[in-house]
């Protein structure tokens, strides 16, 4: 019997030992798609300047689907990034109207209202420890661009 139980012991080891190795190795193999950010982590600067870029354009024409009905308010237009030191927001204009396309507050603020458009002008306010900052947008000649803050 103590040779019995010296075998169960150790094939319970091994079996152990086999399945944290396969779990490590899963782990490791897997771990960098879960915790990893794809092409590293942007500096802000660099964030600003991809979204302030025009999307890019389709290489080849595509014919619209007949099923599909096309409105002004579905083609997206020129994109312009606009930063405070309380966040950042991206409006677009289509035709006369703007739109805040995204916002995200900074480091220790949130967004206190926000008025997404689309409308003659688009805003979003960032409260935080330094006070409000204001983001108000509108178009000019079919491009979005900072407008003074107003104040109710």
């Amino acid at each position: 019997m103590g040779r019995r139980t010296l075998l169960a012991t150790a094939g319970w080891l091994a079996a152990a030992v086999l399945a944290t190795l396969i779990g490590v190795a899963a782990i490791r193999l897997v771990g960098e798609s879960i915790t990893g950010t794809p092409g590293g982590v942007r500096s802000q600067a660099e964030v600003e300047r991809a979204l302030a870029a025009p999307e890019p354009t389709p290489a080849t024409p595509s014919a619209p689907a007949a099923s599909a009905p096309s409105s002004p308010s579905a083609t997206p237009g020129l994109r312009r990034s606009f930063s405070t030191p309380g966040g950042t927001a991206v409006a677009e204009c289509v035709e006369s109207e703007v739109r805040l396309v995204s916002w995200a507050p900074a480091q220790d603020y949130r967004v206190k209202d926000v008025d997404r458009g689309p409308d003659d002008d688009a805003e979003v306010t960032f409260a935080g420890p330094a006070g409000e900052f204001e983001v108000n947008v509108g178009c000019i000649g079919g491009e979005p661009v900072a407008r003074p803050g107003e104040r109710d």
